[in-house]
C-alpha cells in the first residue's frame, strides 16, 4: 500500500475540474498526474489549462502507464463498461461516472470483475455518485433509520433539470443517453437510500424526442418496496418541470422533505413535519467539503486504508436494474454499450 494514489484522467470531460481536479487540489493524498483523449490536441490543451503533466497518446497508454495507480471515467455512459473492464484488467483502482453501466447486464459483468480484483489484488472500483459522500446524504438515512418517521408509506424523488441542446451526447442512444439514465440515477439511488430496500418498477411513463424515440427526454415511474410502501421517481432533461432537485419519505408518523440533495454544497434543505404538516424542524449541513472532495477523500481513503466504498460495482447492479425495468416499463428499449473508441 503507498502513502500516495496518482490518478489519471481518462477523457477531458468537462466534469472533470469539478468532479477530480479542483477536489484533488485540496487533498495531499490525490494527485492528478496524466490525461488521455480521444483528440490529442483537446488533451494537450486541457492538460494546459489544468497543470496535468503527462498527456497520453490514448486511453490504452493510459492504462500502461506504471505511474498511474487510478483512474477517472467521466466519458459517455456507453463506454464505462468497457474502460472500466480493461482498467480492472490492467490492476488500475476505478473512479467511474454514474450511471456506471449501459444496463444491468453490463454492471453484473463490471462488477464480477471487480470483485475478483479486489480479492486478488485489493482493486478499488466506486461508482461516482458524490451526493452520498456528502454528510447530508448519511443524515438522511440516519432519519429514516431512527423510527422518527414512524412506518414507511411513500418515498418520492425527482431530478428535473433543463438541457435544451439535443446534440449533447446525453441524447444519443448510441452511448446510451437519456434522461432516466443521466438524471433518474440520482432519482433511483436516493429513492433506494430512503426506502431501506430495492423496490419493483410498477408502470412507467417516458416521453421521447421526436428525432430519436428510443430517447427519453423525461421519465416518472411509480415503484412498489417489499414492506408495502409506494414510491414514484421523476427525472428529465427537458419538461415542463425545467428544475426540481428534492426527495420526500412519509412515514405514519411524519414526514421529510429534502431540496437539493444532489448538490447540497450549492444549497440544500431537510425539513421534517408532523402528521399536521407543521415544521418539527428544519436542518442544514454547513460547514462540510463539497460533495466531490468527499467522495475524492472516500476514493483515496478505500484505496490507501482499505475503508468502505458505499457506492460499489455490487450496488451499481442494483440500480441499473431498476432503470433497466423503467424503460422496460415505459415501452423503451434498454441501454446498450458501446465498443471501445
Amino acid at each position: 500500500m503507498t502513502a500516495h494514489l496518482r490518478v489519471g484522467l481518462l477523457g477531458a470531460a468537462a466534469i472533470a475540474p469539478h468532479a477530480l481536479i479542483k477536489p484533488a487540489r485540496q487533498n495531499p493524498r490525490i494527485t492528478v498526474t496524466a490525461v488521455a483523449a480521444r483528440d490529442r490536441s483537446r488533451a494537450e490543451k486541457f492538460a494546459r489549462k489544468h497543470q496535468i503533466p503527462v498527456i497520453h497518446q490514448d486511453y490504452d497508454a493510459m492504462l500502461a502507464d506504471p505511474d498511474v495507480d487510478a483512474v477517472y471515467v467521466p466519458l459517455p455512459n456507453g463506454l464505462h463498461a468497457p474502460w472500466t473492464l480493461r482498467a480492472i484488467e490492467a490492476g488500475k483502482h476505478v473512479l467511474c461516472e454514474k450511471p456506471f453501466t449501459a444496463n444491468r447486464t453490463e454492471a453484473e459483468r463490471v462488477a464480477d470483475a471487480a470483485e475478483k480484483a479486489f480479492a486478488r489484488d485489493g482493486v478499488v472500483v466506486m461508482e461516482a455518485f458524490h451526493y452520498r459522500h456528502h454528510p447530508l446524504a448519511a443524515r438522511m438515512s440516519e432519519i429514516m433509520q431512527s423510527g422518527e418517521l414512524g412506518e414507511l408509506r411513500h418515498v418520492e424523488a425527482e431530478v428535473c433539470f433543463p438541457l435544451p441542446r439535443f446534440s449533447d451526447i446525453r441524447y444519443d442512444y448510441g452511448l446510451a443517453g437519456g434522461a432516466t439514465m443521466d438524471a433518474g440515477c440520482y432519482a433511483v439511488n436516493v429513492a433506494r437510500l430512503l426506502g431501506g430496500s430495492t423496490p419493483a418498477v410498477t408502470e412507467a411513463e417516458l416521453q421521447t424526442l421526436r428525432r430519436d424515440r428510443r430517447i427519453d427526454r423525461a421519465m416518472s415511474a411509480q415503484l412498489l418496496f417489499p414492506g408495502g410502501a409506494t414510491g414514484r421517481v421523476r427525472a428529465s432533461m427537458w419538461s415542463r418541470r425545467l428544475l426540481s432537485i428534492q426527495a420526500r419519505a412519509v412515514g405514519t408518523a411524519g414526514e421529510m422533505r429534502v431540496t437539493n440533495f444532489v448538490m447540497p454544497q450549492l444549497f440544500h434543505r431537510l425539513t421534517i413535519r408532523g402528521t399536521d404538516g407543521r415544521v418539527v424542524r428544519r436542518e442544514r449541513m454547513s460547514g462540510h467539503a463539497s460533495s466531490y472532495a468527499a467522495q475524492l477523500s472516500a476514493f483515496a481513503a478505500a484505496v490507501l486504508d482499505r475503508g468502505p466504498v458505499i457506492t460499489s460495482a455490487a450496488d451499481a447492479v442494483v440500480t441499473m436494474g431498476i432503470l433497466d425495468d423503467i424503460y422496460r416499463a415505459g415501452g423503451l428499449p434498454l441501454r446498450q454499450g458501446t465498443r471501445q473508441q
